[in-house]
């Protein structure tokens, strides 16, 4: 559905008349092109403190070239060195003249290291970082994102720094993501890196999945489209275009895994969980099937065959696994008892399972968590609420599926190994939770 304050703003009359209401001002989105791919200026590398990460290399592969023109459009403060209270004035004085300067859907990224218990003074220092983090990313506007990475080794964060460096993840802001130091070889073909790669899919017969299905294959996968058989001709319609195979196939049944086994003789590569439902009501008013409907399909059915695909070996070494969360997990929603506690399941089953199966099978586990994503069912809220959705974030806008879609690809790339337990949130840093 067209949001079209959002349109309304971008015009000379709403400019005006939102800015003299002080209403919320949107930015209009620079998203990845084929004819676009990069963002439009430079790259200023900053740095607070003294670092021992020599990120020049990483940096000349993954962003924009050095800025030289003063308005960049990418901003890297190396801020691994802060040991202490003093050292965040570094933090001040490196960002503080250029954040007016950068570029309208611009990036900006800070290099964090992991808190240290054993020593709480640089644990203080490096955890400011967060909070300094996310209230940047509430303050910059003008569709301009902020992210903190937390990392030990620069060329492990490599895929991790080329999606946040890129349009990829213009709907990505205000997360902290930790990279170990677990290198991962880079794929053949930069354009198509799942190139030789099976990805399954489910629930990607429309929506976010068919989203996720198609970006995956532009990407180079082979995409299996797994739905429910009451979508077999949609999930059919969307294989065929992506040049894929539908799998119809009820992801709660008992032998669900057993069965993607079966049709996956040559093993899988990528496993992404998307398949989802909703049966909102208040707890008091809520029957037992509409909770266990939701349960069973958002979260039981994760971990079955999570766990049948895992055990068969049908899950390859340097695989990935990619399931669906959300901010309703994360912060709560009334009338979502069910549905949050399915979802804060799907956080629970990857924190705890990503390091047994980096460790055991050589397979990642993350997880994606969106916000306002602009599809059917949301543009059925009521127009209200709706309006609150979009705007309750630090971009005042809703999110569209390709933002979740781009998310899951840099998860699933085969040079994001270090890239393990982390739940990312796609929500244009929302006011609700974390």
């Amino acid at each position: 559905m067209a949001d079209r304050y959002l349109s309304f703003t971008g015009t000379a009359p709403g400019r005006f008349l939102t800015r003299r209401l002080g209403l919320p001002q949107p930015a209009t989105l620079r998203r990845w092109s084929p004819e676009r791919p990069e963002l439009d200026g430079g790259l200023l590398h900053l740095k607070a403190g003294k670092s021992a990460l020599d990120l020049a290399p990483v940096l000349a592969r993954t962003g924009p070239a050095p800025d030289d023109t003063g308005r960049p459009a990418a901003v890297v403060l190396d801020a691994t060195g802060v040991r202490d209270v003093d050292g965040l004035a570094g933090v001040h004085a490196a960002l503080h003249p250029v954040v007016r300067s950068l570029a309208a859907s611009g990036r900006i990224v800070v290099l964090g290291a992991p808190p240290d218990p054993a020593d709480h003074h640089r644990a203080a220092a490096q955890q400011a970082l967060e909070g300094f983090t996310r209230s940047l990313g509430k303050e910059t506007g003008r569709g301009i994102t902020v992210n903190l990475v937390r990392l030990t080794d620069a060329p492990a964060a490599e895929s991790t720094l080329r999606f946040l460096l890129s349009p990829k993840s213009a709907y990505v802001s205000g997360q902290v993501i930790g990279v170990g130091g677990h290198e991962s070889p880079a794929p053949c073909d930069a354009d198509r890196p799942l190139s030789g790669r099976t990805a399954l899919v489910t629930g990607a017969a429309r929506g976010i999945g068919e989203a996720v299905a198609e970006t995956l294959a532009r990407d180079g996968a082979e995409v299996v489209v797994l739905d429910v058989p009451g979508a077999e001709a949609d999930a059919r319609r969307v294989a065929e275009r992506l040049g894929g195979r539908a799998l119809p196939l009820d992801i709660t049944a008992a032998d669900a895994g057993a069965r993607i086994a079966e049709a996956l003789p040559g093993g899988l590569d990528v496993l992404v969980h998307n398949a989802g439902v909703t049966r909102d009501r208040r707890l008091v008013n809520m029957p037992a099937e509409r909770w266990s409907s939701v349960l069973e399909v958002n979260l039981a059915s994760v971990l079955r065959t999570t766990d049948a695909l895992l055990a068969a070996g049908t899950l390859k070494r340097g695989g990935r696994i990619v399931a669906t969360a959300s901010i309703a997990g994360i912060a709560g929603n009334a009338g979502q008892t069910n549905y949050a506690a399915s979802k804060a399941g799907v956080t629970g089953l990857v924190r705890a399972l990503a390091p047994h199966a980096l460790a055991g099978h050589g397979v990642t586990v993350n997880a994606v968590a969106p916000g306002f994503i602009e599809t059917r069912m949301t543009a059925a809220v009521p127009l209200l609420i709706r309006e609150a959705g979009r705007r309750m974030n630090s971009l005042a806008q809703g999110g569209l599926p390709v933002d979740v879609a781009e998310t899951v690809a840099w998860l699933a790339h085969p040079a994001s190994g270090a890239v393990n337990g982390q739940v990312v949130r796609v929500c244009g840093q929302s006011l609700l939770g974390a």
